[in-house]
């Protein structure tokens, strides 16, 4: 974004609200979030935060019972179907085909956004080095390891490249080595203009991050660069001030 002009946002949302069990449970309250292009956004809380429903509501796979949601300039869940090709999702649980292989796999979702068979081999020969899945590529999903599948499911993701991605702890599981490796493509792709949104309880990751947003009980409660957070708090690292905030409490899921 060049030097005096507004930021663009590619998620707003207005007194976001989702509630389950005939009101009972507010899993989303009142949330306001605005993340701009080009940006890493952390969504950081503890189990039953709302983070994963957030995500849900945001890509248009729950609908929200109050408020509003604008991604990519549409109204969301309306609109969902206009921005579905520029949006990819890796969800917290595999979305992905046991009995097909990895190539299977990514083939399966680039036909879903309508990629031709040069289009895909050409994604694939970016994708399958980045996300160490070369020799995977004939294996079937269900002799992975949990970590192999994660890759496989971020793949799948951004196998269309979108424009906005969210990651729902899509980094859970995987080495430390190959972590760092993904934050570097992560930051590439924000510096060609991708926007991207992931959630996480891995205090370390959170800070990498361009902005983090700390939910508790369906709210936003702290949000701001890793710096400002800290500075506000009077605290040393993400995960301290976590602690602070959350009162070291832990919420069932």
């Amino acid at each position: 974004m060049a030097a005096g002009q507004p930021p663009e946002w590619v998620v707003e949302t207005t007194g976001l609200g989702k509630v389950y069990r005939e009101g009972s449970v507010k899993a989303v309250d009142g949330l306001n979030l605005r993340i701009r292009k080009g940006e890493i956004y952390a969504l950081i809380g503890a189990n039953g935060s709302g983070k994963t429903t957030t995500v849900n509501l945001l890509s248009g796979c729950l609908f929200p019972t109050s408020g509003s949601i604008k991604v990519l300039g549409q109204d969301i869940p309306e609109r969902r179907h206009a921005v579905a090709a520029e949006v990819g999702v890796a969800p917290q649980e595999y979305a992905l085909y046991n009995d097909l292989t990895v190539e299977q796999n990514l083939w399966f979702f680039a036909r879903l956004y309508g990629m031709s068979r040069k289009e895909f081999e050409d994604r694939l020969g970016e994708l399958l080095p980045i996300l160490k899945l070369e020799d995977r590529r004939g294996t079937s999903v269900y002799n992975l390891s949990g970590g192999m599948k994660r890759r496989v499911s971020i793949a799948c993701a951004m196998v269309h490249q979108p424009r906005l991605i969210f990651l729902d702890e899509a980094t859970v599981g995987i080495d430390p080595v190959l972590r760092s490796f993904f934050w570097e493509y992560f930051r590439s792709l924000t510096a060609g203009g991708m926007t991207i949104v992931l959630t996480s309880h891995v205090m370390d990751e959170a800070e990498r991050a361009d902005r983090i947003g700390l939910m508790r009980a369906g709210r936003l409660i702290e949000e701001g660069t890793p710096r400002e957070i800290k500075e506000r708090n009077a605290a040393s690292s993400i995960e301290e001030v976590f602690l602070k905030l959350s009162g070291r409490e832990v919420i069932d899921e």
